[in-house]
């Protein structure tokens, strides 16, 4: 029986969940309130605060005059903070929060008396395989942790090593963040309920004190703690109260045994719960785009604006991080959570919007206003289409694209729009009203050009950008009060606009640069072949089929698309889609008992939309039979039947290796999963995903054990890759390799009503209360998926899938030009240039020193298993090597450009003067 025990008082505080967040806040303030006053008066006492310092922000924005008494005990080390910002989920936000998430955590942290340097991560469902570079490249020797530990850690600690060969001890919380409440269920009885406790779990502590984790979800310890703890100690048990950091610092042993290498999704000793990964689609599309939209923000402001609008940046990720927390962005939340968050993120998305677009105003201003700048989001030069609104060609002429040097190249048009926006009548009394139409030169959304008033009609010319010289308001009104005066009755107004056209656009763009160019009229309706790049061959199209020389697709006779590649390999019945029951909840999926899969579409049509020849198109509508809901008892899909037709965009453009996919349906079906199936040529073992700094390998089982079904479904952030296929993915996403490794199927929607059930056929214990979520099933909202798929005989090594994947998910930028019409196009202007085989830039931003030194931090990762050779080039001749908070590690001069070299799988962070 051992008789040595610490207890850590702590609370776990989930900031939104079953509640909102602010219902949570009110609690929140009660329960540090409480922990204030507990610690004051019992001056043994300790409290961790969860790891996360969105509880500490909180509760100050409503108590700020504890600030002092909070900062006193964090002095004393007897109340510890961070060092996170929000204890997140690691697989549905992409590596670089992560990161952004650990440094605002730990700088908030620090201005409060210092951040804990443990990587506390006590629920997340499961972790990411780089977790231990980014805590020890933060300087961070302890991880502690609950869910995914596999079967094979048979004690209560591990090293835990990332793919580079960083290693942290890990405390495994193998019986939970609560495992000493139940050993404090009879305060009088504590000494005998740790002893048997101990005694039960001899084997996992060894020599080593028991860790008692004395605390629970958004509750304060009992103020009587202390003294219950003092009484059982005087009992003959040794018991301490302590901070996590303390017990990991003062009371265990550094050597461990085991080690687990790379990411932890065991099911053997708690749930993980996946079906998080799937539910409330719109949730991870928002994290993409936000998180998509303000790394965008980030490398305009720091490559191309005067002006440092890092608050709105800061303010940006503080509201990304925010709604990455475990409950949040997973989507397990009632209705109004899940709705704040959605608005949080497109609040997000639009603050980083502005600088983004404020950035590119600077270098616009020097385009002429019947031209466009590009903007390269990415450190590698690039190819781009580019789609923009232009003067239609008058007929019997063509368009086409004058770039920077003066070259021409081919231009397609998608679209015209209509000349006339509006013919009224109306009597000559009315005339004023239709002035109040304009406001200065704007109308209907476009400028006067000109205007011509004769007797009974006026006819006003737009133009987005007018050539007419000045436009005078009051001399207009003063006419058309003489010409109303003179010419009663009835009077027809006419407003036309130039004729509009949808242009789509080549353009060459260097590395991190810009470009710029104009559309003007040609003679001949049709480009050219000399007009083309060289090397790139045309996009076309028939009826059923799509080529441009890389990669081609025909539409099969059951809708789904036979794709071969560059390298002749063959996908056939790419798209096949199966949807079935789901009688699970916001957590797990699970299919009725009777299940009836749906994969045969009822109405086939295939519609040419595009033919080249830069971008070629197809729409395939499929009409599918889909059972409405579950019955009553949710054994059985109802026999209530909604045809659904899903409209699949296929497309390819010219210089790509990979077919772009976009499917769309309004969901009018309840209780159902909707997978995107690709079938491999050959059966295989293991698929790859990408994602948060790694590409993952996994097979085809999990690791069972616990109280839950181990579903062999995975994330995957960028891409997912199995034998010769490779998808590329516009969010995190869940798939599975399905038929025995014959089928990779993409999760396109699941479709629920609950947060958690009380009986679920796949979980033996709830996950949470039984509370509805009708929001969860998405009815009556138009599911979208985009995504692209590449085949290769070679895998996604082969295929390039990491440059690939970033091109697939970062267009170009695109702002019209605001300097006088007709004038020069600048000159091209190049900005950072990184070249390496796999290399991920995850981020590009402005920093500044302790010294005020401005300068651009560059954040780099090898996505590969070998060795890796980096050259970054640009404006600037020295380069400091960081950790992950920005702390100098080296500084060298790079006149000429820096050339690093990357083990396998290293983050490497550099600022560059």
């Amino acid at each position: 029986m051992r008789n040595s025990a610490v207890f850590v008082p702590h609370f776990h505080w989930d900031r939104e969940w079953y509640e909102p967040f602010q219902v949570f806040r009110h609690r929140l303030v009660t329960a540090l309130d409480t922990v204030l006053e507990t610690a004051e008066a019992n001056p043994d006492f300790r409290f961790t605060v969860d790891g996360q310092m969105a509880a500490i922000e909180d509760y100050l924005e409503m108590r700020p005059e504890n600030r002092d008494r909070l900062v006193a005990l964090v002095t004393e080390g007897r109340l510890a903070i961070g060092p996170w910002l929000i204890l997140l989920d690691e697989f549905l936000c992409s590596g670089e929060t992560i990161v952004r998430n650990l440094q605002m955590g730990w700088a908030a942290a620090e201005r409060l008396g210092g951040a804990m340097t443990i990587g506390y991560l006590p629920d997340m469902f499961g972790h990411v395989a780089q977790m231990p570079q980014i805590l020890a490249r933060a300087g961070i020797e302890h991880a502690a942790l609950w869910r995914g530990v596999p079967g094979s850690v048979d004690g209560h600690a591990f090293r835990w090593r990332a793919p580079d060969g960083s290693e942290v001890r890990t405390e495994f919380l193998f019986d939970g963040y609560d495992n000493g409440l139940d050993v404090l269920l009879v305060p009088d009885q504590i000494g005998r309920a740790l002893g048997e406790y101990a005694e039960m779990t001899a084997e996992r502590w060894g020599g080593d004190p028991v860790l008692a984790m004395a605390g629970t979800d958004h509750n304060a310890p009992d103020p009587h703690l202390a003294a219950w703890l003092r009484q059982a100690s005087g009992e003959g048990r040794a018991i301490t109260i302590a901070t996590l950091d303390e017990y990991l610092r003062k009371h265990v042993r550094d050597e461990v045994s085991a080690t687990v290498t790379g990411e932890l999704r065991s099911h053997v000793r708690g749930n993980i719960l996946p079906g998080v990964l799937s539910v409330r689609l719109g949730l991870k599309q928002r994290m993409a785009l936000a998180e998509r939209t303000v790394d965008h923000a980030e490398r305009m402001n720091a490559l191309w604006s005067r002006r440092d609008d890092s608050p709105f940046l800061s303010l940006a990720w503080h509201k990304i991080i925010e709604s990455t927390a475990h409950d949040s962005v997973v989507g397990s939340g009632t209705d109004e959570t899940c709705d704040q968050v959605a608005a949080r993120l497109a609040e997000a998305a639009q603050t980083a919007r502005a600088v983004r677009d404020a950035a590119l105003a600077e270098p616009a201003a020097l385009v002429p206003s019947d031209g466009h700048l590009v903007a390269n989001p990415l450190p590698f030069g690039r190819t781009a289409l580019v789609e923009v609104d232009v003067a239609a060609p008058p007929a019997g002429t063509g368009l086409t694209a004058i770039a920077t040097d003066g070259s021409a190249h081919p231009v397609q048009l998608i679209a015209e729009a209509p000349t006339v926006l509006s013919d009224e009548r109306m009597d000559a009394s009315q005339l004023e009203r239709v002035l109040r139409r304009i406001h200065r030169r704007e109308l209907f959304g476009r400028l006067i050009d000109r205007y011509e008033l004769t007797p009974g009609q006026l006819v006003f010319h737009l133009a987005e950008v007018p050539t007419s010289g000045p436009f005078d308001l009051l001399i207009l009104r003063q006419e058309v009060a003489a010409a109303a005066a003179e010419y009663p009755g009835e009077w027809r107004v006419l407003t036309v606009e130039e004729a509009r056209a949808t242009a789509l656009v080549p353009v060459q763009v260097p590395a991190s640069g810009l470009t710029a160019f104009r559309v003007e009229p040609r003679e001949d309706t049709a480009p050219s072949p000399a007009s083309y790049e060289p090397a790139t061959a045309t996009a076309t199209a028939t009826d059923r089929t799509l080529s441009n020389g890389l990669v081609e697709v025909t539409v099969a006779a059951d809708g789904t698309l036979d794709i071969t590649g560059s390298d002749g390999t063959v996908l056939n019945g790419v798209g096949r889609l199966v949807d079935g029951g789901d009688r699970g909840d916001s957590y797990n999926y699970a299919p009725p008992a009777h299940d009836i899969l749906v994969a045969d579409p009822t109405e086939i049509t295939v519609d040419l939309l595009e033919d080249g020849p830069l971008r070629s198109r197809l729409c395939v509508t499929r009409v599918y039979a889909w059972p409405a809901a579950l019955s009553s008892d949710r054994d059985l899909r109802d026999e209530r039947i909604v045809p659904t037709p899903v409209e699949t965009l296929v497309e390819v453009r010219t210089g790509e290796p990979f077919v772009r996919v976009s499917t769309s349906f309004l969901n009018q079906s309840a209780d159902h999963r909707l997978r995107f199936h690709v079938p491999l040529p050959e059966p295989v073992a293991t698929s790859s995903s990408a994602g948060q700094f790694a590409v993952t390998e996994r097979g085809l089982t999990a690791e069972g054990g616990w109280g839950e079904y181990p579903l062999p479904t995975f994330p995957a952030s960028t891409f997912v890759s199995a034998g010769a296929a490779t998808v590329l993915l516009d969010h995190s996403s869940e798939y599975e390799l399905v038929g025995d490794g014959t089928e990779l199927a993409v999760t396109l929607l699941r479709a629920i009503g609950s947060i958690s059930v009380n009986i679920h056929p796949l979980r033996d214990e709830p996950a949470a209360s039984e509370i509805p979520a009708p929001g969860a099933q998405d009815l009556g909202m138009r599911i979208e998926n985009r995504f692209a798929v590449v085949p290769s005989a070679t895998g996604w090594r082969g295929a390039n899938a990491v440059a690939l994947a970033e091109e697939f998910r970062n267009d170009v930028l695109v702002a019209r030009g605001t300097a006088p019409a007709g004038c020069q196009l600048p000159p091209d202007t190049a900005g950072l240039h990184v070249e390496g085989q796999d290399v991920l830039v995850s981020g590009i931003r402005r920093v500044t020193d302790d010294e005020f030194r401005a300068g651009i931090e560059v954040r780099l990762a090898a996505m590969n298993d070998s060795a890796s050779t980096v050259r970054v080039t640009g404006t600037f001749s020295e380069a400091t090597t960081v950790d992950l908070l920005g702390r100098p590690i080296s500084r060298t001069q790079a006149p000429d450009g820096l050339e690093l070299a990357l083990g396998p799988w290293e983050i490497r962070t550099v600022v560059l003067r």
